[in-house]
This record gives C-alpha cells, structure tokens and sequence, in this order.
C-alpha cells in the first residue's frame, strides 16, 4: 500500500493505547467536487446544504497508493456530483495516529483503507454498521462486531530483477536464508517495519515460522546485504528500486510487481516457501457518522462499487468471496504464511520497539 514517509510521527502511532481517543496530519488533500467552499468536514444535513446553496463537504481519508486513490476520486465526482467531496491522501502512521488522537470528534467522515491492526484497537471510535450487507466478503476478514469493512488484502513476496543479477554474476535466491550469502550485499530492498506495513508482516512471518530471538539474528545479517539507501521508509520501495535498477532482489508487495510485469517490466514473482507474508486493510465510518444519509450514500458506494473496480484493477487478491481481476502477472493458487498475531497491536508495538535498523 503507498505508505508516505514519516517523520516523528511513529512515535505517536505506538502510543495509540495510550491516547483517550479511538494529531499528526500530514496528508495532501484533494477535492472532488467542483466546489470547495464548505471545507470544514463537518456533517451537515442534506436539507442545510440545498437551503445555504453550498454543497455538502463529505471528507474521507485513505492511506491507498495515490494512483488508486485517483481513479476513485474520479468515479466519486462521476456519482456524486452534488457534494463536495475531499478524499484526502495520508500514510499510515499519520493516519492511525489521527484516528487514535481525534476519536469521535474527527474531521474524518470516512475512513478508507486503514490498516485493520489499528481499526480493531480505535473500535469504540467506529459505528456499527448495521445496514451494511456483509455477505459479499471473504468471512474471515469480516469483524464480529460489523464495525469495519474489509478493503485490501495485501501480500508480500521476493521479487527479482534478473537483469541486475546477471550483471553482477550472482543467482537467483531461493529462500530468505540465500538473501544471507555475501553475493547479494547491496543488491536487496526492503520496507522498514517502522513506517511500513508491508516490511511488518514480513518481520511477524518470520517470527512465527522461526521464533522472535531467530528472526531477530535473521534481519541483522539481511541488514548488512541491504541496497546502498538502506530500508525504505514506503512499502511501495522495493518494487521501485528493483525497476530502477537500484536493487536486484525485493521483498516488496506482490500486485505491485505484478502490475509492473503487466507493462513490460522485466520483474520475477516468487512466493516464500515460507508462504506469502499478508496484513489486510479495512474501511469504516467515524461513529455518529452514520446517522448522515449522505456520507452513508458515499460509504456504500465506496465499499461495492469503487472497491470491486480497485480489485479489479490494481489490488487482485481477494477481499470479495467473487472477485474479478484484470492483473494477468498476478500469481494464482499463492500459498500464505503463517501471520498470527496480525490484528494485535500490542504485539506490533513490542516487536517495532525492538526493530532498530
């Protein structure tokens, strides 16, 4: 998922537990309304909105990768052209941290694509999604209490760029352990757990499968075999620097890479025997949200209709129980790893702590 570089702000989002509240708001906002004279992002009624001759401001965040962020803002305008709507991009500390600080006085109407780890810790801050049907979901993702709808399911892989390696004389690796070999030293590319949630679930797959101390001694050495930028900051990285040239090997995000495939670009898929590392992201409204018609029109459309043309697009792995993709690289039948512990953001916090690379 793009993950915006952070700065100082992790530090708030490992605190969320602490904050009364469930702020740092370092997002680009974006209107998608024609105009944008009520910018407040408060919820005014339908019938306030048509008697001031203003449009009504429906304000959403989302931690998607801007491109896909864009092409749902173009289907909002095209459905909704009497509101103002404002999809605002936001990584994903600042966004959790905006959430966990905010609480139920956020200016946030709309949460899309939050990662599920911290809406499960912000939930008394969600509304109950009583008139959502959630049967169209894939059940596991599908919270009990119905306070958050799945969005994206995201899985990781080891991506070669085999043009680079030939270059430098070295094979292809077959395992996380080969990633060790000093053949490979400067030649790989990674998301720091810090600030990505893609480098996250690699650190936690491999703390399940190897035990915390192990994987720990695992990432130390991996560190020393690490491209000359050292761990990116964005879960998009990998994928980037292997296009650029800058990395032969990625432990980066898989739909991205086969997106790149798609155009042309010279990239190798391989799933971990291990199996593919995964985290899922979610959408919800902030409580007391829901009583408005007109930020729940928007909600329902975001979750059926934008969010099956995004799956169908760009992010194939399935969230819908039937899912349709255009992505003809993406791998099929990918085996998953073992990532227990995904949703508990007091493992995630303590293992983060001990991350320092």
């Amino acid at each position: 998922m793009k993950k915006r570089i952070l700065t100082g702000i992790i530090s708030a989002v490992m605190c969320c537990g602490m904050l009364a509240g469930c702020g740092n708001n370092n997002e680009a906002s974006t209107s998608v309304g024609v105009s944008s004279e009520n910018n407040s992002g408060e919820s005014g009624s339908t019938s306030d909105s048509k008697s001031s001759g203003k449009k009504k401001t429906v304000t959403i965040y989302s931690a998607g990768e801007d491109y896909r962020n864009e092409n749902m803002r173009k289907m909002l305008k095209e459905k909704f052209p009497e509101y103002d709507i404002q999809l605002n991009d936001i990584d994903t500390g600042s966004f959790a941290a905006k959430v966990a600080a905010e609480g139920k006085d956020s200016d946030i109407d709309i949460i899309l694509e939050l990662e599920t780890t911290y809406l499960e810790k912000c939930k008394d801050s969600l509304a109950e999604l009583t008139d959502i049907d959630f049967s169209p979901y894939v059940e596991e993702y599908v919270p009990a209490d119905k306070k958050f709808v799945p969005e994206l399911l995201l899985s990781g892989s080891m991506i070669i760029n085999k043009k680079v390696l030939d270059e430098k004389g070295a094979a292809v690796p077959e395992t996380y352990d080969d990633l060790l070999k000093p053949e490979y030293k400067g030649l790989i590319s990674m998301p720091n757990p810090k600030s990505s949630g893609t480098g996250y679930i690699f650190l936690l797959n491999l703390v399940n499968e190897r035990g915390e101390d192990k994987a720990f001694e695992y990432f130390d050495k991996l560190a020393e075999n690490i491209s000359g930028g050292g761990f990116t900051t964005s879960g998009s990285g990998p994928v980037k620097a292997l296009i650029q040239g800058e990395a032969a090997i990625g432990l980066g995000i898989t739909y991205q890479a086969a997106e790149e495939i798609d155009k042309g670009a010279e990239l190798e898929i391989k799933i971990p025997a291990e199996g593919a590392p995964y985290t899922t992201y979610s959408s919800a409204v902030i409580a007391g949200k829901e009583k408005d018609e007109d930020i729940m029109k928007v909600f329902k459309y975001l979750i059926s209709d934008v969010s099956r043309e995004d799956k169908r697009l760009y992010s194939p792995e399935k969230v819908f129980k039937e899912q349709e993709t255009a992505m003809k690289s993406f791998p099929k039948d990918i085996k998953y790893g073992n990532m227990d512990g995904i949703d508990n953001i007091e493992t995630k916090e303590r293992l983060l702590d001990k991350w320092n690379h």
